[in-house]
């Protein structure tokens, strides 16, 4: 297990925290080993299908034939050195692993797969159908398909870059087969007369007996060509008993799960029974030993880590083994968790305890949560303090605006109470809450191949629905990648002056993220300093906080206007965070340079009176500030 990676000081006062202290603050100090790696780890999330396929016919369930698709080939030199561009230190490729699919690759040995557990005719990427084998569709030569994936893992690595790719250890297509490695097929040794047994690689719904899987025809999706609302391996009517229904991905313990369950998917066995809380890890279940197989394949294809999907369904002794046994084939692999505090998650699992068993970084999804709520939802911008960590987790969450699950940034904005029913209303009025999430911690960072460049996800794409999300389920153009892609180009051709400079505030931003100061260093909020003052709109809509490395002498002040009317605040910064930096409190003075308007002249202020009095800022609608601090001579 590779040495602990943490800030190398972390300082959070709690007075900060809206509505968890006191007036009269109190100071809590972290104190850590400094990062061992840097720079911060910056990922790409790149969706193979989708990310250069400039199509552009976009039918709605159009077959591959009809949109197109992206291919490994297609992500050469040109491409990837527009990714550098970004200050991007890993690619996650995403759906490589073979997924059930509509599209019939026979002549390759890979027919489609029965349309009744199909979600689109692409199919989910989150519902693997071989995971020694990668998809015909992302290959010139189908027959060559895993060596074309091999020569752009080669590409990127001779760039500099690491590869990522999806992990699903909690569930299978329903149709699972592997050409590749049939001897690791799972559920063929199992023993199907029993709910649960810690060998058996499924759960099987035995009670009542003779159950046949009902699969549901969803109301948004017409009726398959050769649909009939069942899976023949899963189709219990012979006597004695034929083959039995298995529990459903999500935990779903019926023969007849719903359209909006995983019913696409059946869920794995670790040896923990998640209805009656049973666990036997000894002898080690047969789910484990394949699936270090699993990992074991990839890393040998030159995969340097996972991102793996659902982690909180994993048994946490699962996650120990299989990441030891990982890093014993390389020290270096990095693994990120996808995990949500949910109530079904396994015993014991919490973030903290993601990292202890030995993953390099967990999803934030509280504080992408918070930030979005600010918008949609009635949240202040003072609310974001309750959810920052006040621990090692502060170099430990990955922090996002835009993922394959989210909305996009730039689609609409949904008033109500659940953020993830909204986008944040453009992709401009994204700035301040992504500039937070990358500036608030000092742990990875993501960027979802689209963001860059305001993809709106606009219209019913497919599957998913007119949801404000770019579809994982169908053969589809991104029409604001396309004019970045440019025929391949990858010159940005076809964007807009404005899409141009977007792209560029990115790269900018993540070069920010990664000086002394923002990926090492320390945090001081000033919420609590400002929060009753009209001009900060009393905490509403501006957030503001400290950054500082003492090492390098680097101090930042980053302030943020989640709204849309320009403001005029004057940041009051406590004498107590002057010595925090290091500064003179005297009579000398501060300097303010703007970090993203260079040309701006400084903003000079005595440094005795930002206390009382503040540092007199402008901002516009949607913007983030960012200055560098220091102290004249």
């Amino acid at each position: 297990m590779k040495s602990a990676r943490f800030p190398a000081t972390f300082v959070l006062l709690c007075a900060a925290l809206a509505g968890a202290c006191s007036e009269a603050h109190k100071s809590q100090v972290y104190e850590f080993p400094p990062p061992a790696e840097t720079p911060r780890p910056v990922i790409y999330q790149l969706v193979v299908r989708l990310f250069s396929n400039v199509n552009g016919t976009n039918e709605w369930n159009g077959d591959l034939a009809v949109n197109g698709t992206g291919r490994f080939a297609d992500i050469g030199a040109a491409a990837i050195a527009g990714i550098a561009e970004l200050g991007v230190t890993h690619v996650w490729l995403t759906g490589i692993p073979q997924q059930a699919t509509d599209t019939d690759w026979s002549e390759y040995g890979e027919p489609a797969d029965d349309p009744d557990v199909l979600k689109g005719k692409a199919g989910s990427f989150y519902a693997v159908r071989d995971w020694f084998d990668t998809s015909p569709d992302y290959a010139v030569d189908p027959a060559r398909r895993m060596e074309e994936f091999g020569e752009l893992v080669g590409r990127l690595h001779g760039a500099g870059m690491k590869v990522l790719i999806d992990f699903v250890p909690n569930h299978v297509a329903r149709t699972y087969r592997s050409t590749g490695r049939p001897d690791l097929d799972f559920g063929a040794g199992d023993d199907t007369t029993v709910f649960f047994h810690p060998q058996n690689n499924f759960f099987y719904l035995v009670d009542p007996p003779g159950q046949v899987l009902e699969l549901p025809e969803p109301s948004h999706w017409p009726k398959p060509d050769g649909a009939d609302g069942t899976l023949e391996t899963e189709n219990n009517t012979g006597d004695p008993p034929g083959d039995v229904p298995k529990a459903t991905g999500n935990n779903v313990t019926s023969a007849s799960p719903s359209e909006h369950d995983w019913y696409e998917t059946a869920k794995l066995n670790w040896g923990y029974d998640f209805v009656t809380g049973e666990a036997v890890y000894d002898p080690i279940p047969d789910t484990w030993l394949k699936m270090d197989q699993v990992l074991a394949f990839w890393q040998e294809q030159g995969v340097d880590g996972f991102r793996c999907d659902f982690a909180h369904y994993i048994p946490l002794e699962a996650w120990a083994y299989l990441i030891e046994r990982a890093r014993e084939r390389d020290p270096e692999v990095f693994f990120v968790a996808e995990a949500y505090d949910a109530p079904d998650a396994v015993p014991g699992f919490s973030f903290p305890a993601l990292v202890q068993v030995g993953f390099d970084a967990v999803y934030d999804d509280e504080t992408y949560d918070m930030v979005k709520g600010i918008y949609c939802c009635g949240k202040w911008a003072n609310d974001i303090d309750e959810v920052l960590p006040g621990d090692y987790m502060f170099g430990r969450f990955l922090r996002y605006a835009e993922n394959h699950d989210e909305r996009r940034i730039a689609s609409p904005l949904v008033p109500g109470d659940n953020p993830d029913d909204s986008g944040f209303g453009g992709c401009e009025r994204g700035k301040p809450a992504a500039g937070l999430l990358f500036l608030l911690g000092s742990g990875p960072l993501l960027l979802y191949n689209g963001q860059e460049v305001g993809e709106e996800a606009a219209g019913a794409e497919g599957f998913g629905g007119d949801d404000g999300r770019t579809t994982i389920f169908d053969y589809w153009t991104m029409p604001r990648m396309a004019q970045w892609v440019n025929g391949h180009l990858y010159d940005g051709g076809g964007l807009s002056a404005e899409r141009r400079e977007l792209r560029e505030w990115y790269a900018a931003l993540v070069d920010l993220a990664q000086r002394q100061g923002f990926a090492t260093g320390n945090f001081y909020g000033l919420q609590f300093a400002n929060r009753h003052d009209a001009s900060y709109t009393s905490g509403r809509w501006i957030h503001s906080f400290l950054r500082y490395d003492s090492v390098a002498g680097a101090a930042w002040l980053v302030l943020a206007n989640l709204g849309g009317d320009p403001r005029e605040p004057a940041v009051r910064i406590p004498a107590e965070a002057l010595q925090f930096l290091g500064f003179d409190d005297g009579g000398g003075k501060l300097r303010f340079h703007d970090v993203f308007a260079k040309d701006a002249a400084p903003v000079e202020v005595k440094a005795g009176d930002v206390a009382a009095n503040g540092v007199p800022l402008v901002l516009d609608p949607y913007q983030l500030a960012v200055f560098g601090i220091d102290q004249p001579d």
